[in-house]
């Protein structure tokens, strides 16, 4: 272990366009589905609805979380749909499976998705049996990232010290409450779309492939 990380005893780990790359289009077919979601429910055009569904995300954190509060949307019926996509793009990456199991200390998945939805995932993925525990959503109370409450809770619900914990996201902005709380951060810069804040002084590491990474870092 790199001797700068060798106080991380908690790894932390983003979802989508994280564990797996952001080439394989699968959030992208989430996002259409948010956007035709949004469409029906509001009985608008497509354009209006990729804009309110925008407005949403970047304002609230997700466009799920918007929409709870602007429109009082029942949660499982929105993830149930938005989430119901071909988990066929997705393939085992058995350089990431290899360094995940190399990491010492505990490694959890903190997620704006749903478990059953990223439960799916990391199976296709071949990592089904490579996380402790999965902190989504619900978990949150419908407070997603970068909301400073979700790192909070997550840190409770599993007893974690920040300052010994590393978190890995592909969005920038959601790096910013995580190292205010000590955390050590990673941004997974990999073309993914980014809220209107440029500021990255929060970020301590910034690669493009996670697997390689982490195989850097635990190199003898």
């Amino acid at each position: 272990m790199l001797p700068e990380l060798a106080h991380i005893r908690n790894w932390i780990f983003d979802l989508d366009n994280t564990l797996y790359p952001v080439s394989a289009n699968l959030f992208a077919m989430i996002d259409a589905r948010i956007g035709e979601y949004v469409r029906n429910l509001l009985n608008c055009s497509p354009e209006e609805a990729h804009r309110i569904q925008k407005g949403y995300f970047h304002a609230h954190g997700t466009t799920l979380s918007g929409l709870i509060a602007e429109h009082g949307v029942d949660p499982e019926h929105y993830l149930a749909d938005v989430h119901d996509v071909d988990m066929g793009v997705l393939e085992r990456n058995e350089a990431l499976i290899e360094a995940l199991a190399r990491l010492p200390g505990r490694k959890l998945v903190f997620t704006n998705g749903d478990a059953p939805y990223a439960g799916k995932v990391l199976e296709r993925l071949g990592l089904g049996e490579s996380f402790e525990a999965i902190h989504d959503i619900h978990a949150t109370d419908y407070r997603p990232k970068p909301d400073p409450l979700a790192y909070r809770g997550l840190c409770d619900a599993y007893g974690l010290d920040p300052e010994q914990s590393l978190f890995v996201d592909d969005m920038a902005r959601n790096l910013k409450p995580a190292r205010a709380i000590g955390m050590t951060t990673v941004w997974i810069d990999n073309g993914s779309e980014q809220g209107p804040d440029e500021d990255r002084s929060f970020i301590d590491y910034k690669v493009s492939d996670l697997g390689r990474w982490l195989h850097e870092i635990l190199e003898d």
